[in-house]
């Protein structure tokens, strides 16, 4: 009977689902428990609603630039959206 064993690739490509998952639910719950709108964020960051919407429903990502702008307009580390801190 054979064992099956993923390969690095598919590893590969289920942290990156579980680091999207966690980005959308960060960026989410930060946009909420400061009370922003959409609309409010996407303005502050120069990009459209339809985009924050996107990133908060794990359907795209942001590149390392915008990552920055987000942790620095929410105060919080890039490690804590990625989901690889808890603070």
């Amino acid at each position: 009977m054979e064992h099956f064993v993923p390969s690095q690739v598919k590893l590969n490509d289920l942290f990156h689902i579980y680091s999207m998952n966690k980005f959308a639910n960060r960026f989410y719950e930060l946009r909420k428990e400061n009370g922003y709108s959409r609309s409010y964020v996407a303005e502050k960051l120069f990009v459209s609603v339809r985009l924050i919407s996107y990133w908060e429903n794990g359907k795209r990502e942001c590149d390392f630039n915008m990552l920055i702008k987000i942790s620095d307009f929410f105060g919080v580390s890039i490690d804590y959206l990625l989901g690889k801190k808890d603070f």
